[in-house]
């Protein structure tokens, strides 16, 4: 099993960044490919954008395409989501999420394990 804490959220002007993490403990982070969800209110949690154990392959909404990057470390047991040229529409709960296997999905429903969230606001 792993513990995903996510942490670096908050608020924000349109145009502005932001880097979020997610600390895992447990099992290391390279036995699973990682995920960012959102979730806005009275919306469904979405995909954002995920990585390959390996970090050699990522995969990204496209609404967000362009603007937020995916890195992982591996030795450090962290997944990081930068996020540039921020939009209020961005404004949402931000998730860790980790699944077994080595595909990237976008369905929240096949990660195992998740963070307890980060608030990201994005204020026009």
């Amino acid at each position: 099993q792993v513990q995903l804490v996510e942490s670096g959220g908050g608020l924000v002007q349109a145009g502005g960044s932001l880097r979020l993490s997610c600390a895992a403990s447990g099992r290391t982070t390279s036995s699973y490919v990682l995920g960012w969800f959102r979730q806005a209110p009275g919306k469904e949690r979405e995909f954002v954008t995920g990585i390959k154990r390996s970090g050699g392959n990522t995969y990204y909404a496209d609404s967000v395409k362009g603007r937020f990057t995916i890195s992982r470390d591996n030795a450090k047991n962290t997944v990081y989501l930068q996020m540039n040229s921020l939009k209020p529409e961005d404004t949402a709960v931000y998730y860790c999420a980790a699944k077994d296997g080595v595909v990237v999905t976008t369905n929240p429903n096949q990660y195992d394990y998740w963070g307890q969230g980060t608030q990201v606001t994005v204020s026009s």
